[in-house]
């Protein structure tokens, strides 16, 4: 069986959950297995969180915490920076040809942790998802969303129209979220006069963090495991 273990580490209200969700509902609509699942103490803004997806070719059983990923995301520099993660050093378990995509525009990482990233092959992608969020989503709260974008456009694990079902499915429907993630989805609606413009753009932010991801992923010699 192949299979591609997403970890995805930030702090409370930032959407890691509603992320992993959406991937792991992208992945069906591609005809692939998948599950996800959050993992997180206090439920509160701030606070780390920390959420896995689990996408491959047959039935995944396996649920709780994601301990061996091969792709972690960072959605805040604070997991790196402060240490606001369950899983410390926050590389912690990345598998060997693995990747990291840090929500950031300059380098957060020691000369130790490039060089025991580096003997693993393990390549650093620094994608200033707030950025795009706040340029093309208005909103930080679109930063997961770029950084959805940013995973699919480097590993070609879900495919674009897929993640565009998922965010229909997501925002469009009447899907029922619980506890913090179903606050931080009225949120995420408030934010827009219209539903529609909600999903135009969040779909938009996903589409550029996959071209600039996409771009970048050229210049690399990555060995990603294929799902």
């Amino acid at each position: 069986m192949s299979r591609m273990n997403i970890r995805i580490s930030g702090l409370g209200g930032q959407g890691a959950v509603t992320a992993a969700h959406l991937l792991a509902m992208a992945a069906n609509k591609d005809g692939k297995f998948s599950i996800s699942n959050p993992f997180f103490g206090a439920e509160k803004r701030g606070a780390p969180a920390e959420s896995y997806a689990r996408i491959g070719t047959e039935r995944i059983y396996d649920r709780g915490e994601l301990v061996f990923p091969d792709v972690i995301m960072v959605f805040h520099p604070q997991v790196i920076t402060m240490q606001k993660s369950y899983t410390a050093p926050f590389y912690s378990g990345i598998k060997e040809n693995g990747l990291v995509i840090i929500n950031t525009s300059a380098d957060l990482l020691s000369d130790e942790d490039h060089k025991t990233l580096a003997d693993l092959n393990v390549a650093v992608l620094n994608h200033d998802a707030t950025k795009l969020a706040l340029e093309i989503g208005k909103t930080e709260l679109s930063t997961n969303m770029a950084m959805i974008g940013a995973c699919a456009g480097v590993t070609n694990i879900v495919s674009l129209k897929a993640l565009d079902g998922a965010l229909q499915d997501r925002f469009g429907k009447r899907y029922v979220a619980s506890g913090g993630t179903a606050t931080l989805d009225e949120a995420i609606k408030k934010k827009y006069a219209k539903k529609e413009m909600l999903l135009k753009a969040n779909m938009d932010t996903i589409i550029k963090g996959h071209e600039l991801a996409s771009e970048w992923a050229k210049t690399q010699n990555l060995q990603l495991v294929e799902v």
